[in-house]
């Protein structure tokens, strides 16, 4: 009769094949936020540049591009280096397919340069374009998240991604903020993206803190200062709060531009550690599956030196065996550690990995229900702006409205607006 410890290795070297790919995945996130870092730089500065229509930011924007570039290069070496092979079909039909947009974008950035150089475009198409490719990125991370099989770097992932979605809403706004004061008039459409901006910052934080741990929170508290926050507190208040048309005083871009890229500096400074702790993790779960391994193959190696034959035993059906369903927190704790005592029978050792199997299902499915959310409102709010013909942000706060109006989550309103997708007119074109 085949041994089950013979599964048991078999399961054990698959579960660190997955670990390896993660901590691959996870030193391409880290490249990801360095690039797209310098690509939120370069937005703004290519906005400056564009909207104050003089000559005063060529020399930082041209440097900032060298430097972009080379990030550039980090990520697609990252891309080059990933295994497409062993990748799970239903993982990698997604995160690869998010990578091969991202590849598209990086590989017309050149293109959109020169034009955005030669001054093409307005200062507003630049920052949509910069947005597209900086999104293009941020799904990567997103996919990532959403694939990965271990909850705790799944977790890591999800703070991760908000976190960095957070700092990308806040790059935005330097961006347009730095575009209305270059311009010096105040315009409707630009304010309002601006209060979305800021509202959509909230949320992203809200969901960091939720799956962050207690020191990476505490950390992102601290690194926030008082000064910085209100003075960029009042300048939202003069951005915001002017009438359309409005002048607005041109002296002011610098000041906006240094205040927003404090806070995505410090922000910069916690992503950098999110991404320390995250490959810092896939690390120890590595180090941790090949300690099982080598345990388990040494065992086998032996001959299966268990106590008693388990032919003989019938614990398998005893009422008084644990629960597979019971989380691996709720065991008793003085129970030996999985796989740590080659006296322990095959049976015990299965009993271990089907309790851990399933804890790790259940906070998995946990985590995954946040990313779930994400994308039926992401649906939701697309079906919005294809029926009534409504921008992001419109479609979002209509969205919103409902909500409150029916005193409902956003996410039932979301899947309210899904059911009835199949029923509504084809969108007007």
């Amino acid at each position: 009769m085949t041994s089950g410890l013979r599964f048991l290795i078999a399961a054990k070297r698959c579960e660190i094949t997955e670990l390896q790919q993660l901590a691959h995945t996870s030193a391409l996130v880290n490249a990801v936020g360095r690039l797209v870092h310098g690509l939120q730089r370069e937005r703004g500065l290519t906005n400056l540049h564009l909207a104050s229509q003089n000559a005063q930011w060529e020399a930082a924007l041209g440097q900032q591009i060298l430097d972009s570039e080379t990030l550039q290069a980090q990520v697609a070496s990252c891309f080059e280096g990933m295994n497409v092979a062993t990748a799970r079909p239903s993982q990698g039909a997604r995160l690869f397919s998010r990578i091969a947009y991202a590849l598209q974008g990086m590989a017309a950035l050149p293109a959109l340069r020169r034009r955005l150089r030669a001054e093409a475009w307005p200062a507003e198409r630049a920052t949509a374009a910069y947005v597209r490719l900086i999104s293009s990125l941020l799904a990567v991370v997103f996919e990532a998240a959403d694939t990965a099989a271990d909850p705790g770097i799944s977790r890591s992932l999800v703070a991760l991604f908000n976190f960095m979605q957070g700092k990308e809403l806040t790059g935005q706004e330097r961006a347009t903020g730095s575009a209305l004061f270059a311009a010096g008039q105040a315009n409707a459409v630009a304010q309002q993206r601006l209060l979305h901006l800021i509202e959509s910052q909230e949320r992203c934080l809200q969901v960091f803190e939720e799956f962050a741990s207690p020191p990476q929170w505490q950390a992102w508290q601290l690194a926030q200062h008082a000064k910085q926050l209100a003075t960029l507190e009042r300048m939202r208040r003069v951005l915001c709060t002017a009438s359309n048309g409005a002048p607005l005083d041109r002296q002011l871009s610098q000041v906006w531009f240094d205040a927003n890229t404090a806070v995505i500096d410090a922000m910069k400074a916690i992503e950098d550690r999110l991404a320390l702790d995250l490959l810092e993790l896939c690390e120890t779960r590595l180090a941790a599956a090949t300690a099982e391994l080598a345990t388990f193959e040494a065992l086998n190696s032996q001959g299966n030196t268990s106590r008693f034959d388990p032919a003989d035993d019938l614990s398998f059906f005893d009422q008084a065996s644990p629960d597979l369903s019971t989380p691996a927190s709720a065991l008793s704790p003085t129970a030996p550690g999985f796989g740590l005592q080659l006296d322990r029978s095959i049976l015990e050792l299965v009993q271990d990995q089907a309790r851990r199997l399933q804890s790790m299902a259940q906070e998995l499915d946990t985590v995954r229900a946040s990313l779930s959310e994400r994308k039926l409102i992401e649906r939701a709010k697309g079906l919005l702006m294809a029926h009534r013909r409504l921008s992001e942000e419109d479609a979002h706060k209509n969205m919103r409205q409902m909500a409150m109006n029916q005193n409902r989550r956003l996410i039932d309103v979301a899947e309210a607006l899904l059911s009835m997708a199949e029923v509504l007119p084809e969108p007007q074109r």
